[in-house]
């Protein structure tokens, strides 16, 4: 697996992230386009409450995430990914689907579709 993940990185590393990491996509991308709070925001990425809202605070200084009061409790605050997160997203996407092209060219379409199949179902059974 490390191996794997070591190919992916290198392949994002040509200028496919921009100013982001890995752990910054991750965040990214469990932002709902309706919003969501920090607490359930760290939830799905997988990480603290604390260390989520850290990510918040850099991502919203880049300019890839606002954040506003929850209209239903003020206490809270909503994430939202700003319309340049929503491009930087797209092209990591746009990037990781070039490099699934590849992996599966290099194995065979249906081989990398079993592959993909049992990764999810592992993923699915934590």
């Amino acid at each position: 697996m490390a191996g794997l993940f070591g190919r992916i990185r290198a392949e994002l590393s040509g200028g496919d992230l921009g100013d982001l990491r890995m752990s910054h996509v991750r965040v990214l991308s469990a932002v709902p386009p309706d919003g969501i709070n920090v607490t359930e925001l760290a939830r799905r990425a997988g990480m603290t409450k604390q260390g989520c809202g850290q990510f918040v605070t850099y991502l919203s200084g880049a300019g890839h995430l606002t954040t506003a009061p929850d209209p239903d409790d003020g206490r809270v605050r909503l994430v939202f990914r700003s319309s340049g997160g929503d491009r930087e997203i797209e092209r990591v996407y746009a990037a990781l689907a070039r490099i699934e092209d590849e992996f599966a060219a290099q194995v065979g379409p249906r081989r990398y579709a079993t592959f993909k199949k049992v990764m999810a179902e592992l993923v699915q059974s934590d």
